[in-house]
């Protein structure tokens, strides 16, 4: 039987993205330098990770940089990062795309995110096109701030001026008990709020030691965190939460593989203490499934992970609604500014690797990291990091400032 196609008629195709710009449209992309530099680190550090035999000690850190320039005057610095492998493909991937921003409208920022990601979609949605991705998207969201004179978190819609703050300086495994309070002194004297210890040793009760030492040490208004880099089962990890539910824990991260997305929400289930995972997911989508079968008390999605600021709103947006509380992972100097637009008080991990990196620093005191009032990120690159850069490439109409 054949259609009458005179009786039918397809409907309109919706105009798609790419139109020529219109009136509202008032600066234009003419520049970019995209940048691959090495930091290496003083000391090598090793998580339960390294002592299954999974991977190798940390020894630096590979980033991405992106400068962007506009025809009206404006700029904006991004940056993305990767652990062990695959910073010249973050550079690679960072080279390729550049180009498709010239001549467009900065401003179009979601738009310009569609855009990278579907000329990378080869490489699939999220992993290295993703992290490649950020960069670019940071520097437009760092212009807009800039433009506006504001901060980002103040151009986001900021809750708070400053957020809590924690982080694990000196309580990688290798350390030892003592060394582990002295770096929690060292800590708490620079105004840091949370210690976070490693866990995951071949004998738990070694584990349990440390963990009762340290929380003996600590005074009671500090938090403590214990992170198990994935390396526990399901059974395991509900023995041993079960232990450890009377201590007051802040939460305990990453105790189960991080993909094991049924096994978080059994688990967060049946503690009583928060369940945090999520930074090593490489999607926005892994985390809409991650918080939509409950399996995060505390989603620490990792903004250059999932592509930048764009697909971070995104997941602040799930976790609000399905009131999951925030701990970002890392990147202390982009996740502030998010964190700080996140409605219930999270969390901000403090990390000293890229302050080498940048001129500026953020105030911490009283526990807490302080949003500054410098506009956009309110970073520029320092001498150090230049130095660091192992390669660089320019395109189109870009000059330093």
């Amino acid at each position: 039987m054949s259609l009458d196609l005179s009786l039918r008629r397809i409907p309109a195709r919706p105009p798609m993205a790419g139109l020529p710009k219109g009136p509202a449209s008032q600066d234009a992309i003419t520049g970019s330098r995209v940048m691959h530099v090495t930091l290496p680190l003083d000391k090598p550090i090793s998580d339960a990770k390294v002592l299954t035999g999974r991977q190798t000690p940390l020894a630096a850190h590979e980033l991405l940089f992106v400068e962007i320039v506009s025809e009206a005057g404006h700029r904006g610095l991004g940056f993305s990062y990767t652990l062990r492998a695959g910073g010249s493909a973050l550079y690679g991937i960072g080279c390729e795309l550049a180009p498709i921003l010239q001549g467009q409208d900065p401003n179009d920022i979601g738009r310009l995110w569609e855009r990278l990601a579907w000329q990378s979609i080869s490489l699939g949605r999220g992993g290295a096109a993703y992290q490649a991705i950020c960069a670019f998207d940071v520097a437009l969201w760092d212009m807009k701030a800039r433009r506006a004179d504001l901060p980002l978190a103040k151009l986001l819609g900021a809750h708070r001026d400053s957020c809590r703050i924690y982080n694990s300086s000196g309580q990688f495994l290798q350390a030892s008990v003592a060394d582990m309070k002295t770096a929690a002194e060292t800590s708490m004297q620079k105004g840091i709020g949370g210690i976070k210890m490693k866990v995951g040793q071949p004998d738990g009760q070694e584990d349990l030691k440390r963990i009762d030492a340290l929380r003996t040490h600590l005074p009671d208004a500090i938090a403590l965190m214990i992170d198990a880099n994935q390396q526990w089962d399901r059974a395991y990890a509900l023995q041993f939460g079960r232990i450890v539910d009377d201590i007051g824990l802040a939460f305990i991260e990453e105790p189960l593989d991080a993909w094991d997305f049924e096994g978080h929400a059994d688990l967060a289930r049946a503690l009583a203490t928060p369940v945090a995972t999520g930074e090593m997911l490489t999607s926005p989508q892994e985390h809409f499934r991650l918080i939509g079968l409950g399996g995060c008390d505390i989603s620490q999605a990792d903004a250059p992970r999932i592509g930048g600021i764009t697909p971070f709103l995104k997941v602040m947006a799930m976790a609000e609604a399905s009131q999951v509380q925030l701990a970002p992972h890392m990147v202390m100097e982009l996740h502030l500014h998010l964190a700080a637009a996140f409605p219930t008080e999270p969390w901000v991990e403090h990390f000293e690797f890229y302050d080498p990196l940048f001129n500026e620093h953020n105030e911490i005191r009283d526990g807490r990291m302080h949003v500054s009032d410098r506009p956009g990120l309110g970073l520029s690159l320092s001498g150090r990091a230049l130095d660091l850069i192992v390669a660089s490439q320019k395109f189109g109409d870009f000059h330093d400032a």
